[in-house]
Formats: C-alpha cells, structure tokens, sequence
C-alpha cells in the first residue's frame, strides 16, 4: 500500500505540475526554477521510461532552446497569449468544449460534464481562476486530486472504486480530446515550447491510462 501512495503521488505531481504550466504565463522566477538542476533531474527520470523518452528530450531541448531566446520570458508569454488567449482559428485554445463539443464555442457540454465530476467528489475548481469547467488546467488539476483522494483511504480495497474513476475520467475527458489539442499545439507553436509540453503530457496520459486499466483488470 505504502509504494502505491508513493506512486499515486507522483503522478498527481505530474498532473499538477502540467496544470500549473498551462494555467498562466510564466514568470522570470519560474523560467529560472526550469533551468534548474531540479528540473533536469525530473525530466530524466521522465525519459526512464520507454514512452516517456522522447516526448521528455523534446521538451528539454525545448528548455535548452529557452536558455539562449532573446526575451526568453516576454517571447513565451506572447506564445502563451497567441496560442491559449485567441481564437481557434489562430490559436490552440485549451478548452474540450472546443474539440469535442456540439457547437464548437465554449462552455458546451464538456464544461457541464466536467461541473458534474467536480460536485461528486467534492473537488473545487479554484477560486482565481476564472475558466471554464473544460480548461485543460482545470481537469488535470481535478485528476491530480481524485489521485490524491483514493490515497486517503484505509486500503486498496476502499482506494479501488477512486482508481475505475481515473481511467473513467482519462477515457471521457481528457484522452476524447487531448490529441486533438496537441496537434493544435503543433501546428500553431513556431518555437515549440508549449507544443513540447503538450506532446509530453498527451504521452504521459496514454501511459497513465495503461497503468489504470491494467489495474481495473487485476481487481
């Protein structure tokens, strides 16, 4: 049980920290702290493991590319600005509704779905942060505690009906449209910070997803 706590806590760091990194632009502090030995240090050990490898070397040498741009921090908060804060023809707007909705427009049948995920297990979207249900930041943050919430269980028994909720939640919310989004990402990004980040975090829910379902299948 202990080793699957520890577990469970690394991947809501992942979770997280991804929800962090697309919440906001990033500041100067922050842009020292990911040219830090701490990062390097977690990116490899991201690329230990076989399908992690290559998305985490793109987004080092997405980093290694940072180091030596010219305004490193005012060019990548217009990135951020020109790809998350304008319009889906221009940009790659982080919001299911826009991939997988009826309309095309916000606050679709995504955003409902995903209030509904938040009021049964009594997670709260944060306060400062006015998006819609659907952001991407929102629901990583929300799988990083429904992580966290089966921890807080008496055993594995109890955690179980928390762990099916994760591949539920992977399947209808995030995988539906999370390729789609990346591909947005993609084709959108010239210097290819955030389309890094993207592919790197689509990768590591493909395998997130893996180890749910293989999981599901020994209970």
């Amino acid at each position: 049980m202990q080793e699957m706590i520890a577990f469970n806590e690394q991947r809501a760091e992942i979770y997280w920290w991804m929800s962090s990194l697309l919440s906001r632009e990033l500041t100067a502090e922050d842009l020292n702290h990911y040219h830090s030995g701490e990062i390097l240090t977690f990116l490899s050990g991201l690329a230990m493991t076989p399908e992690l490898k290559q998305p985490a070397a793109d987004f080092q040498n997405a980093l290694q590319r940072l180091a030596t741009r010219a305004d490193a921090q005012l060019e990548l908060a217009a990135d951020f600005c020109g790809l998350f804060l304008s319009t889906p023809k221009t940009g790659a707007l982080p919001y299911a509704s826009i991939y997988v909705g009826q309309s095309g427009l916000l606050n679709d049948q995504p955003a409902q779905e995903m209030n509904q995920w938040l009021e049964r297990y009594d997670i709260a979207q944060r306060k400062d942060f006015n998006e819609p249900a659907d952001h991407l930041a929102v629901e990583l943050d929300f799988m990083g505690n429904l992580i966290i919430r089966a921890n807080q269980q008496a055993d594995e028994q109890a955690a179980e009906p928390l762990m099916q909720a994760q591949l539920a939640f992977l399947d209808t919310m995030l995988l539906n449209w999370l390729p789609a989004f990346a591909q947005a990402c993609q084709s959108r990004d010239p210097f290819g910070f955030y389309a890094a980040a993207v592919n790197l975090l689509l990768a590591f829910c493909r395998l997130d997803r893996t180890f749910l379902a293989g999981e599901a299948q020994e209970a």
